[in-house]
């Protein structure tokens, strides 16, 4: 049995589960269309679900947490930007240092340049074309002198990264679904609160499906994201993943909910039956809405590095990304993927995170992230 979780104030002791349903404005022809279309994908050992639409609840003001609320002047983005790639930027730019402090350009710098990029996770393919693109410049330019390098390689970063700059719109659909798949542990869950966060902030309604019906404590993570941001989570006990995410869609198409977004169960690329398995969501989610999922975003870890190239390639190759999610930057040295990523499987990088606050996930912007790495 599905169910919604929304804050609400005290209310009286709920009633009977039985008095609930009779109460619920749910057709008998509505749950019937549910089993059949899940009954299209074979599901093991799950009940049909069944769409459960209360009335909502009375705006309230959204709770803060005591953290967040005190007094205290808020670090600007820029700022949270430069502190959360500072590992990054100390492994990369002290040894850049050492290379810009001066001196003639020549092979033996480029062969230290190309060294440093290596060790900061920007990958052989992503190196090799920067040290490309920074000799043309050099040569173009008629720079003599290491301390004139820093503003070539600045340039080539940006210019490589740029393509990865796509903004996400969200205004193609009505409920716009929004798919989020990744390997166990790469912040799939809490991206998707701070996602809500974020489009409540731009005056979008929003409903989260917890369509994480694997992991232990996903479902219950979710409820209290959504209890945090006031938003409606539709979950299940247990069950199928496809499932609950059809549900949520339909609920959101009778409230005239902006975006639903579907959390998925983590998986390894290797998991080949589990691949196939939320290949299977994607397929149901299409009988709700034949165009939808609109964006299909992948989360990962940053701390990963290079490893984050095969994951791209796997879940794109299985579901066709649109976007990407890079959380955990403020925790590693290896930002440089950002890099090797834009040269090896440019998919959007629609979000990075630099922190575990509920701004932290922003959208990505490539200047901004080279400026923060260098200056």
């Amino acid at each position: 049995m599905f169910s919604f979780f929304k804050k609400k104030a005290p209310p009286a002791a709920p009633a009977a589960p039985a008095q609930e349903e009779a109460a619920l404005p749910v057709a008998d022809e509505a749950v019937e269309a549910v089993k059949e279309v899940v009954a299209a994908e074979p599901v093991a050992e799950t009940a049909a679900p069944t769409p459960v639409m209360p009335t909502p609840a009375p705006a309230e003001a959204e709770t803060v947490p005591a953290a967040e609320a005190a007094p205290v002047k808020k670090a600007s983005w820029t700022e949270r930007l430069k502190a959360g790639l500072s590992k990054t930027r100390d492994k990369l730019g002290k040894s850049l240092a050492g290379l810009f402090g001066g001196g003639q350009i020549d092979e033996d710098l480029y062969e230290e340049l190309e060294t440093v990029l290596l060790t900061s996770d920007m990958g052989v393919p992503a190196t090799t074309g920067l040290l490309k693109d920074v000799r043309e410049r050099v040569t173009l330019k008629g720079l003599k002198d290491a301390s004139e390098l820093k503003g070539a390689l600045k340039d080539s970063l940006s210019e490589l990264i740029e393509p990865l700059e796509v903004p996400l719109s969200v205004e193609g659909g009505k409920p716009f679904v929004i798919m989020m798949a990744g390997v166990n542990g790469a912040g799939k869950t809490t991206s998707i609160g701070k996602l809500a966060k974020y489009f409540q902030s731009q005056g979008k309604s929003v409903l989260l499906a917890a369509g994480d019906t694997f992991r232990a404590a996903a479902r219950e993570q979710l409820i209290a994201w959504g209890d945090r941001n006031n938003v409606t989570v539709i979950a299940q006990q247990g069950g199928d993943s496809a499932a609950v995410c059809y549900d949520a869609i339909q609920a959101a198409q009778a409230r005239g909910i902006d975006i639903v977004l579907a959390d998925t169960a983590g998986r390894l690329p290797t998991q080949l039956h589990l691949m196939e398995e939320i290949k299977k969501v994607k397929r149901v989610i299409q009988k709700a809405i034949p165009d939808a999922p609109h964006e299909i975003m992948l989360v990962l870890d940053a701390n990963i590095g290079q490893n984050a190239i095969n994951q791209v390639k796997a879940f794109d190759d299985a579901l066709g990304l649109t976007g990407l999610v890079l959380t955990k930057l403020d925790g590693t040295a290896k930002g440089g993927v950002i890099a090797a990523i834009a040269k090896e499987r440019p998919v959007p990088l629609r979000f990075i995170g630099v922190g575990e606050g509920i701004d932290d996930l922003r959208p990505f912007d490539a200047r901004d992230y080279v400026n923060a790495l260098f200056d």
